[in-house]
């Protein structure tokens, strides 16, 4: 951590550059003394991704941010709030702390949080920062996590909750999916985080399959899938000890107020019937959390909706109702032709259709843009169509 750069100079520096290219400071040089044009613009690179990702950190005078790979596997400020809802209690201990942001909101609910961070320049960036932040009651713990926990567990510091967000890089920095590669292996760990006694809550990536992600995670009693404007950002599990039924799925979007939460079992989507119908007046899209969710046939049963083919998981029905995704008002549905498509500029949406939305762009030349969206995707015994819509 090179302390020049809380320098006044450089601070203001980075506050007056916001919208300034990075790769050109990075070229032009440091006017700082102490202060490398590398290190500059990264700092500067880190608050312009914090300004977007959690504005209140980016707002504070002196913070430090840390290398470009702990920004990006930590949350948004958004979603770390969400956590604060799940767990509340006395004690916390973050195993996987990075840069702190979960440990920080999580503060703000427990009377004390354990911030563990294996990296000591990490460690030593994110105690500054909490400092700057004014989160007094979050003691920084520069060590592994695992062992971190059993020395507070033989001091009989007993947590109420333990929160592990595993990193999702390998050793060349490429993305894992599959839980075993995560680091720490959250399946070799997870009984002995059990046997503390704590619940527990587990960040993991919404690539994770979720069906896979159950057969796998013991103990599991909630699935939180949280998405941001209809983008499926995170998988939160709720971990109790002796858990032993019928887990519940939750999702949401933390940014569309009127998109009600969805919450169902596994076991209801099963049984679950849903009618298919051909298109009528509306059409019905779930947002990316409820789509990566899965309850397809639900969805069709609680709103009183038709599928359209039992794999495109679109929806249709004669009236205009609420909805946890987009609607839209049904102009026109036509057999699919690829030189004469009912729309020369419009959005497009591919669902079980044999081609991409780029095919799709170049092969019938839609340009993007405009108040028309275009479904291409197959009915239930008729084939591709495209269906000419306008969202309501």
């Amino acid at each position: 951590m090179n302390k020049d750069i809380l320098n006044t100079g450089a601070q203001n520096f980075i506050k007056n550059n916001l919208s300034t290219d990075i790769v050109s400071v990075a070229l032009s040089g440091s006017p700082f003394p102490g202060v490398s044009a590398r290190e500059l613009a990264e700092q500067l690179a880190g608050a312009q991704t914090l300004s977007k990702k959690a504005p209140e950190w980016a707002q504070k005078p002196g913070v430090y941010y840390p290398p470009k790979v702990h920004l990006e596997q930590a949350s948004s400020g958004v979603t770390a709030r969400y956590k604060t809802r799940l767990a509340q209690g006395k004690i916390l201990v973050d195993l996987t702390g990075g840069m702190g942001l979960d440990s920080y909101y999580f503060s703000r609910v427990f009377d004390t949080v354990h911030y563990c961070e294996a990296a000591p320049h990490l460690a030593e960036i994110t105690a500054h920062n909490f400092q700057v932040l004014g989160a007094k009651n979050i003691k920084v713990q520069q060590g592994d996590g695992m062992e971190i926990l059993q020395v507070l567990l033989r001091e009989n510091t007993s947590p109420d909750w333990i929160y592990l967000d595993p990193s999702r890089r390998d050793a060349s920095g490429g993305r894992v999916i599959r839980l075993e590669a995560y680091q720490p292996n959250i399946l070799e760990w997870q009984d002995s985080l059990l046997e503390t006694g704590a619940r527990i809550l587990m960040k993991t990536a919404p690539l994770l399959d979720l069906t896979q992600g159950l057969r796998a995670i013991k103990n599991v009693r909630q699935v939180h899938v949280v998405g941001v404007r209809n983008e499926a950002r995170e998988l939160l599990w709720i971990l109790e000890p002796g858990f032993e039924g019928e887990p519940e799925i939750i999702s949401t979007d933390l940014e569309r107020d009127h998109w009600p939460d969805f919450r169902f079992t596994p076991a209801a989507e099963q049984k679950a019937q849903a009618r298919f119908t051909p298109p009528s007046a509306y059409l019905y899209e779930p947002h990316a959390a409820l789509m990566k969710a899965g309850p397809f046939k639900l969805i069709s049963e609680r709103f009183g909706l038709a599928k359209l083919h039992p794999s495109s998981h679109l929806y249709t029905g004669p009236e205009a109702i609420a909805f946890p995704g987009r609607r839209f008002r049904i102009l026109n549905i036509g057999p699919y032709k690829a030189k004469n498509p009912p729309a020369r500029k419009a959005h497009v949406v591919s669902r079980n259709f044999p081609m991409s939305v780029a095919q799709i762009r170049k092969r019938s030349r839609i340009a993007p843009g405009g108040d028309t969206y275009l479904f291409f995707t197959t009915l239930a015994g008729q084939g591709p169509v495209v269906i000419t819509t306008q969202p309501c």
